[in-house]
């Protein structure tokens, strides 16, 4: 396969972008033109924020192209589409995409993950792999096996604020506590739970493919568990109320989740900055006292009991 490399500036990145894309090309990256030079500059924002600009002063747009087109005839159309003068853009190069197995190359990026003392979350191509101890090896009485694919949704074990998450729930899950995982992602929160002790566990997710995500993991590792959308959960509480998400909508969200927790029951929360944990604590002091219970590469998991 071959990629088409162009160059712009920042107030052109986005509509050549588009107009790449309009003109048939698979995928479309940008990327800083002075990658590796003193010049270079860094772009982002705040986790859940837009950055400020939507790219670098000076950007190499690159677009991988399908197979028999004319690249010339993808530059003048997207050029035309993009209001842009094709002499002043300066042209465009081609370079050579090597052949490979992106499936293996994928996967090797995702190798299982040791939680704690007893959790492993254990991606499907790794299930065999003599080098994770085996819930049934006498060495490891007790570790328990979580076996989840990196996909749509969130959560997979590798980040932080999940690992977090996951060693809270290892440490204090009571037995038989009743869960609730708002903000479920690919289930893994509600899935550990499950297979910790826990009781009758909700998985809830604003986003109906994070919510199928769950179903289908929890049938893969035996977990029962139910998941849902926001509107199909029901009235009650629950004795564990766990909520990876992120800082801004965990404030919003405080009245209800904090109305979910039964009298001498946990609030987890993560998804939160340490620079953030006390604005997030705020949030919640009406109803209940949060405090840092551990952090992680700047991230804080916050817990805090309902008297």
């Amino acid at each position: 396969m071959r990629e088409l490399v162009l160059h712009c500036l920042e107030a052109q990145a986005e509509a050549l972008s588009d107009a790449l894309l309009e003109a048939g090309v698979l995928s479309v990256s940008v990327e800083d033109a002075d990658l590796g030079t003193e010049a270079e500059r860094p772009l982002f924002g705040e986790p859940g924020t837009e950055p400020d600009v939507q790219a670098w002063d000076r950007n190499r747009v690159v677009a991988l192209l399908p197979d028999g087109v004319d690249p010339a005839q993808i530059y003048e159309q997207a050029m035309a589409g993009a209001g842009m003068d094709p002499i002043q853009a300066g042209g465009w190069t081609l370079r050579e995409v090597p052949d490979a197995d992106w499936v293996r190359l994928t996967q090797s990026q995702f190798g299982p993950i040791h939680i704690a003392e007893r959790l492993w979350v254990v991606p499907s191509w790794h299930r065999d792999d003599p080098a994770v101890p085996g819930p049934a090896a006498p060495a490891e009485a007790g570790a328990i096996h979580i076996e989840l694919d990196p996909g749509l949704a969130f959560g997979t074990g590798s980040h932080p604020t999940t690992h977090l998450c996951l060693a809270w729930l290892e440490a204090e899950l009571p037995a038989g506590a009743t869960v609730l995982d708002y903000g479920c992602g690919s289930g893994i929160l509600a899935i550990a739970a499950r297979k910790l002790g826990a009781g009758a566990t909700d998985a809830v997710d604003i986003d109906p493919q994070a919510v199928q995500a769950t179903a289908d993991n929890a049938r893969v590792n035996h977990a029962e568990l139910r998941a849902m959308l926001p509107d199909a959960l029901s009235d009650g509480t629950y004795q564990v109320v766990v909520a990876n998400i992120l800082s801004n909508p965990l404030k919003v969200l405080a009245p209800m989740l904090a109305g979910r927790v039964a009298p001498g029951g946990s609030l987890v929360l993560s998804g939160v900055l340490e620079r953030q944990a006390e604005e997030v604590a705020a949030a919640y002091a009406p109803w209940l006292a949060l405090s840092v219970w551990q952090a992680r590469d700047g991230w804080v998991c916050l817990h805090g009991r309902k008297t």
